[in-house]
């Protein structure tokens, strides 16, 4: 099954979305069943920061007992055999914030990807917080793409339209594109996160914030509900 909680903001170190991950460490263990389940860190936005995977690792192996590693390629050789192992270990990928555009570039230069998409395809979770929400749609709002300004990137194309993370921030720009384009398109808040499975929009899961589904195919206004 393939399976996807998207997050679309909020501080994990804060725990701001705890209820988000205590969901997310559920679902690794009931795919582990027997095993301990293991959740593979991704850090590749913040540039393989290392304080960021130590935060992830406090929270999943102290509060819910994952085990945990972290998959490290920028500016280093990495074995490949290894890299692999590491993702056939995994229940679920957590893919970290940062800069997405850079993330995205990095993973099809360095190999990542590939690894990604092989979990992905045999039903290993995919997990991600704002760039890690975002890269998978077909167009990300995204101010990784001209320093200090937001703006429509592609993404990986592996889910159809538009996506904001922080949506609660970016609100009324995002807006503009959705009714300019004439379409739809999802927002997330922070503390807010969508479940996809196979491809479909199943549910949101709220630490506090909410998830939105934007229609501005009228030209008029953005018809916005609740998800």
């Amino acid at each position: 099954m393939k399976h996807m909680i998207l997050i679309g903001g909020g501080e994990l170190k804060n725990r701001e979305t705890l209820a988000i991950d205590e969901y997310i460490a559920n679902e690794a263990k009931r795919r582990a069943g027997a095993r301990r389940a293991c959740g593979l860190f991704i850090p590749t936005a913040s540039h393989d920061c290392m304080p960021y995977y130590n935060t992830f690792h406090k929270v999943y192996t102290g509060l819910f007992d994952i085990k945990t590693d972290v998959a490290l390629t920028i500016g280093r050789e990495y074995d490949r055999e290894k890299m692999k192992a590491k993702f056939e270990k995994a229940d679920f990928l957590y893919v970290g914030g940062g800069n997405t555009v850079f993330m995205l570039e990095h993973w099809k230069e360095s190999g990542l990807l590939r690894y990604i998409e092989e979990a992905y395809e045999r039903g290993v979770l995919i997990c991600g917080l704002s760039a890690g929400a975002i890269c998978w749609f077909e167009e990300m709002y995204s101010d990784s793409v001209v320093e200090g300004e937001y703006a429509t990137h592609p993404g990986l194309g592996w889910m159809e339209g538009k996506i904001s993370p922080h949506y609660n921030e970016r609100m009324l720009d995002f807006d503009e594109i959705v009714l300019y384009n004439r379409s739809c398109a999802w927002g997330l808040e922070n503390n807010a996160a969508l479940e996809i499975i196979e491809g479909k929009p199943v549910r949101s899961i709220s630490a506090g914030g909410k998830v939105w589904k934007l229609d501005g195919s009228n030209g008029a206004t953005v018809k916005k509900t609740e998800f």
